[in-house]
């Protein structure tokens, strides 16, 4: 098993390592930080003697008054560091960060309380993810306090239980005191030092912790709502986006404390696993993702393959890592190389969408350029290039936010086309259905049509609900058709049609044989006599005269029914026998409605 690193890698060097590709966007993004505030002079420019802590100001910026002396062996005691005092040196880093250090740092802070002052203060690190802080306040080179702070500290010794790395001071007004800060992490030591008041701490604290709140909340909603959608619809695309979206909420409750606070509280092996592990649940998302919603004539084959492929080595190498068979500079150079891949690969088919108006591949590539620009921001913090603030402090977690939003819009629009095609395919379907059972002259059901109707009522028809089939043929007809040609001949048949339908129940069957002849099926008739009536009424509706766009055109009707069960109880044998008595009502005159029953002889 490999040897893991000293105690606890912080999340800046997982982000940092992940996204390191990006510190070349620098000096493309320089000219804005600067007009925006972010990069701020170096505390040799800002330096003052002391802080003086009045209550009138209730929150005082230690990093004025910060001086440093590096401890690259880490083994500097206090009493070495006080006799050293004259080698403390001003930051040349940017303002409340030191970067990327693989030292030991002293923070020589030196402070004055103002006469008129309570000496209620509380010293607030509002940075979660640093190892260990020894503090150490004097006063005339005594030890007045002495804390351990840190991400790796049991949460007991903690004076105030918050998410950052805080504690009380109770100072005496007038005096003038050295705070000196022992600070030890892998990775970035972004260091926002305050003094504040109990009430303004509190109250710091309380927005800070209503934001988080508000971001995780969303956070967890995308989360349920996508895993409700998944277990659902079964539509992979949703669990895809889910895994997505825990990566970057992982980080996040890493970044600013409330894991710690809430969720894996003095769980050291979360403290040092959710970092990468983050890294490689949010890379493993955004192939499967990207794939997915990418997929179609831009994807080639290979390329698809080649997503899916990356997705499952950072699923085995997030196993590796949890249980520490890699160490977090393997970790960390396997992080670099695949984290980037999902956007890289999918970036041709987000542009060709693009340049098609396609409202994925735009969406896709807003997304990518915000998170760009917030991740150089932080990145550039985390090296001390960029002062720490609250909107530097925050850019990752506000443009992983808004991923989260956009890729939801992402998950809309792939889902809607999603539908539509299958929607589009049901269509074709039906149509194909409607294409092979029904009459493309008049649209009634054809001959097979009919005889699944005929098949599936007589296993519902008895004495008391009898089942009429009538068969009609038109007399006539073949006068119209050779008198006007066959376009009116079809016009004639689809009024036909309709005629019939108009005069039987809506429960009934109207089917088309072919040519002029026509079958109707009326189920749950209570008597023969019903049955007999009817067909005279479709028989009176042709003595009516049908009107044609061009033409008036007068045609008859000859009838012959059977009816089940007396005449019969199959669909074959009962529709011979009413053609057969339709034939014979021919025969007699036309014009006319005649019965077939089971008397009557099927040769």
């Amino acid at each position: 098993m490999t040897t893991r690193a000293p105690p606890a890698p912080l999340a800046g060097l997982y982000f940092l390592r992940f996204s390191g590709w990006m510190i070349h966007l620098r000096l493309l993004l320089i000219a804005g930080l600067l007009a925006s505030g972010l990069f701020m002079p170096a505390a040799a420019e800002m330096a003052s003697p002391a802080l003086v802590l009045k209550d009138q100001q209730a929150l005082v910026e230690a990093w004025p008054a910060v001086t440093i002396l590096s401890d690259p062996d880490k083994k500097f005691s206090l009493a070495e560091v006080l006799a050293m005092q004259e080698h403390f040196a001003l930051p040349q880093s940017a303002y409340g960060t030191l970067g990327l250090r693989k030292d030991v740092v002293w923070l020589r802070i030196p402070v004055t309380v103002s006469t008129q002052s309570d000496g209620l203060w509380a010293l607030d690190i509002n940075y979660a993810v640093l190892n260990r802080i020894d503090v150490y306040l004097t006063a005339d080179e005594k030890i007045i306090q002495q804390n351990t702070l840190g991400n790796l500290q049991p949460r007991t010794q903690k004076t105030i239980n918050g998410r950052t790395h805080s504690l009380g001071l109770k100072l005496l007004p007038g005096m003038h005191y050295t705070l000196f800060l022992r600070v030890e992490n892998i990775g970035a030591m972004i260091l926002p030092i305050t003094f504040n008041k109990p009430s303004t701490f509190l109250a710091r604290a309380l927005k800070e912790q209503m934001l988080q709140g508000l971001l995780t909340g969303l956070a967890l909603c995308l989360l349920v709502y996508s895993l409700a959608q998944w277990i659902s619809l079964r539509e992979h695309l949703f669990i895809k986006y889910a895994i997505l979206i825990s990566g970057s909420l992982l980080f996040s409750l890493l970044q600013f404390g409330i894991g710690a606070q809430y969720i894996w509280t003095d769980n050291l092996w979360m403290e040092l696993h959710v970092g990468g592990l983050s890294a490689l649940i949010a890379a493993t998302g955004s192939f499967l993702f990207i794939e997915h919603a990418l997929a179609g004539p831009d994807m080639k084959p290979w390329l698809s393959r080649l997503m899916k492929l990356g997705a499952s080595l950072t699923i085995f190498f997030a196993l590796c890592y949890a249980v520490d068979l890699i160490d977090i500079h393997t970790l960390t150079a396997i992080v670099s190389t695949l984290g980037l891949a999902p956007a890289v690969l999918g970036m041709p088919g987000a542009i060709a969408r693009a340049r098609r108006g396609d409202s994925v591949g735009i969406y896709f590539l807003l997304a990518w350029a915000v998170y760009l620009i917030t991740t150089a921001i932080m990145i550039e913090m985390i090296k001390g290039h960029v002062a720490e603030n609250f909107w530097s402090m925050h850019s990752f977690q506000f443009g992983a936010t808004f991923d989260m939003l956009i890729f939801m819009r992402v998950l809309g629009l792939r889902t809607k086309a999603f539908q539509t095609t299958a929607q589009h395919a049901t269509r074709e379907r039906d149509k194909l259905h409607s294409l092979a059972h029904s009459d493309p002259l008049t649209g009634l059901p054809n001959r097979r049509e009919l005889n699944n109707a005929i098949t599936a009522a007589l296993a519902h028809s008895n004495a008391e609900k009898i089942l009429a089939i009538y068969m009609l043929d038109l007399d006539g007809f073949k006068q119209v058709n050779d008198q006007y040609g066959h376009d009116v001949g079809d016009e004639l048949l689809i009024a036909v049609a309709k005629r019939l339908q108009s005069n039987v129940r809506s429960s009934d069957l109207v089917a088309r044989l072919g040519g002029d002849e026509f079958v109707v099926m009326s189920s749950g008739l209570n008597n023969v006599q019903q049955a007999q009536e009817l067909g005279e009424k479709l028989l009176r509706a042709f003595n009516y005269a049908f009107i044609l766009p061009e033409h008036t055109c007068r045609v008859g009707l000859t009838i012959g029914y059977v009816i089940s069960p007396m005449d019969g109880d199959d669909t074959f044998s009962l529709l011979r026998r009413a053609d057969a008595a339709m034939y014979a009502g021919k025969q007699d005159g036309k014009h006319c409605v005649r019965r077939g029953d089971a008397s009557d002889r099927l040769t």
